[in-house]
């Protein structure tokens, strides 16, 4: 059972509604608008040093207009603790990201690509006094991810297999063609020894690095690995090995089913934490387990949890420290793993989104977002429950005005409490009615959380300040609410799960917010599939649609995904050649004829997950119908978009569009 120490509360009718009108108060001078989005930076990757008093972390800074296209560049900063004050340590156009500190405190280190010192992704280091940054090593095929060892004389990092001279070769020469799914790089295990200043492999059979981190005692490594580098196996088919520091064959620690996630190791050297599915089936790595690190069974120590738990770290031999996912909001858990009790740790209605892999004698790094503010680094001192801000690396957002949100609760057809975050729009009076936008999550087990709602991909507060409603539903599958409710739309994609949208909508018709004559959907990969499905088989209520990288035939979509087996067995539990009928009944494409929905579809053109074609195909069949559609295609782009123009153009389209159709 879990112990509430404090109470998550958002007041929001009450201050933000006065008797039936929006009390908004003295309005900041400048409207929220594109720009605003992609002006947005981020706080990530907090990492406190040795003495517990700086904490260094990752800085996502947006490339301005004039920039060559390409992401977000990222840069170190360091946060003193006592004088809440800022300092930048590496700058832009070289992207550096990853910082932790040597033994002694005395220098950062971080990973950049800087073409001056080696083509590949290197470690770096700075002093903390000042002066420039240079590698701390160099590696030939380049460093993808490090990790110091507790006592500070090793680094482990990860590094991919480098092309060979044949393929080098070969590419010269045109004989370059791929085999699919042969003769992929391996990403290996690899130890930096501070004092001999030499790295090893630390084995060479071929598994697939995902995941690691260090025993305590600094003489061994646990690591999550497949036998096959393919994405699909790296959702699915990890396995939990450990292997001594200086080589030898890998042990693996323990047999798991489906999915895993993060992992510690307790002090003392002797237990093993993880995240992990309960099945194969399980559509996170949600629950918490442990198992001797001499091997053993795993034994679940969150069952029935209605709750999701997305990052695991140890306080002591007795207590681990959870982030976990509520329903919309989050929470910090201390759990007892010998009397399994939960007792929530943090006095604050902030989003939680990160926190430090090791905990300082002062207390702890977060990272968290609100409604008011994108993720921002916070400070939790020791023995307290309250989170000291830190940072303000958005201060833009002083001067603009934000509506007002808050998390909202309906009944399914079958009573099922469903909820959602319900965002309203510019200048909303009680008793009027708006026209209402769905924001729907992907997944299908994603989550929306009551914080920082406003992405590029989903711009919340852009459509709200152009007169929308916007609700983004929760529906069963989601994450939040544990396996139970993340497992309730298995068998039965775009069903009852879809119905739990529509009811969210009729909740707010039926509370007389909404024109049900005005209704609009959006969103990206499975919720760019129930926006597809929204303008397809329930065309009739939707006045306007965007399917962003959406599915629109479950039969092609599996023999084109990079997740045929997680998609197939996570979410439908059978593949499309054992059920047909049923896979083909839920594709939007099934029912085309009876689509009438204005509808934009978006796709980046290097998708893996959710191949272009996809969109293609729903764009080919609207447009054979006479349905007004576009299809906007963006170079580059995987799944999802990164380039600040295409973003920009995304987002303009977007609000032109739901104008158009939906006002």
């Amino acid at each position: 059972m879990i112990r509430n120490v404090f109470t998550f509360s958002k007041i929001i009718s009450i201050i933000l509604f006065g008797l039936g009108t929006a009390v908004l108060g003295n309005r900041p001078s400048e409207a929220f608008s594109v720009e605003t989005v992609l002006d947005l930076k981020y706080v990530s990757q907090p990492s406190i040093d040795p003495s517990g008093k700086y904490i260094a972390y990752t800085l996502s800074v947006p490339r301005s207009a004039d920039d060559k296209p390409g992401r977000s560049f990222s840069e170190i900063w360091v946060a003193d603790i006592l004088t809440e004050t800022v300092q930048q340590y590496t700058r832009k156009p070289d992207s550096s990201a990853s910082s932790s500190w040597t033994p002694d405190g005395s220098a950062i280190t971080f990973l950049s690509k800087r073409k001056d010192f080696h083509k590949h992704k290197q470690i770096y280091s700075i002093p903390v006094d000042g002066g420039e940054a240079s590698p701390l090593f160099l590696h030939a095929a380049g460093v993808s991810s490090y990790r110091w060892s507790p006592d500070g004389e090793y680094i482990a990092f990860l590094s991919k297999d480098p092309k060979t001279d044949q393929e080098k070769a070969a590419k010269k020469t045109g004989r370059d063609w791929i085999v699919f799914n042969e003769n992929l790089k391996f990403t290996r295990l690899w130890v930096y020894d501070i004092a001999a200043q030499k790295a090893h492999q630390v084995f060479k059979s071929d598994l697939n690095i995902w995941n690691y981190t260090w025993n305590s005692n600094s003489r061994s490594i646990v690591f999550q690995a497949t036998e096959k580098a393919e994405t699909d196996h790296s959702y699915m088919f990890r396995q939990i090995y450990s292997v001594s520091v200086k080589g030898g064959v890998p042990r693996k620690v323990c047999t798991t089913e489906g999915k895993l996630g993060s992992m510690d190791v307790s002090p003392d050297g002797k237990t093993l934490a993880f995240l992990g599915a309960t099945s194969m089936n399980d559509p996170l790595s949600q629950s918490v387990f442990l198992v001797p690190l001499k091997g053993g069974d795993p034994v679940n120590l969150t069952p029935g949890a209605e709750q999701s738990f997305h990052k695991c770290l140890w306080l002591d031999d007795n207590n681990l420290l959870l982030r976990a996912v509520n329903g919309t909001s989050t929470r910090l858990i201390k759990l007892n793993i010998n009397s399994r009790e939960r007792e929530a740790t943090v006095e604050s209605d902030q989003i939680i989104y990160d926190f430090t892999d090791g905990i300082s004698g002062n207390g702890l790094a977060i990272v968290a977002n609100s409604a008011q503010h994108p993720n921002e680094l916070f400070f939790l001192a020791q023995g307290t429950t309250t989170l000291k801000p830190l940072t303000n690396h958005n201060k833009a957002l002083e001067a603009v005005q934000l509506t007002p949100q808050e998390t909202i609760h309906w009944f399914a057809d079958d009573s099922l409490n469903i909820a959602g975050v319900l965002t309203y729009p510019v200048d909303y009076r009680e008793g009027r009615q708006y026209p209402l936008l769905l924001q729907i999550h992907g997944g299908p087990e994603g989550v929306s959380l009551d914080g920082w709602t406003t992405t590029t991909s989903t711009p919340i507060q852009l459509l709200a300040q152009n007169g929308f409603l916007v609700l983004q539903p929760n529906y069963r599958g989601s994450g939040g609410r544990g396996v139970e409710f993340s497992k309730a739309d298995h068998d039965d994609l775009g069903g009852l799960e879809f119905d739990d949208v529509l009811a969210g909508v009729d909740y707010l018709i039926n509370q007389g917010m909404v024109d049900p004559d005005r209704l609009g959907t959006g969103g990206w990969s499975y919720g760019g599939y129930l926006s597809a499905w929204a303008a397809t088989r329930h065309s009739h209520r939707f006045k306007a649609a965007m399917v962003g990288a959406g599915i629109s035939n479950w039969i092609s979509f599996t023999g084109t995904t990079d997740i045929p087996v997680e998609m197939s067995l996570v979410h439908w539990n059978s593949w499309w050649f054992n059920e047909p009928q049923l896979h083909w009944d839920r594709s939007p494409l099934a029912h085309i004829n009876k689509a009438q929905t204005p509808t934009l579809v978006v796709h980046g053109q290097k998708d893996d997950r959710v191949h272009p074609e996809q969109g293609l195909e729903l764009y080919q069949a609207l447009r054979i119908k006479g349905v007004d559609t576009r299809l906007v295609l963006y170079p580059r782009q995987p799944h999802g978009l990164k380039e600040r123009a295409h973003r920009l153009d995304y987002m303009n389209r977007l609000v032109d569009w739901f104008n158009k159709y939906v006002k």
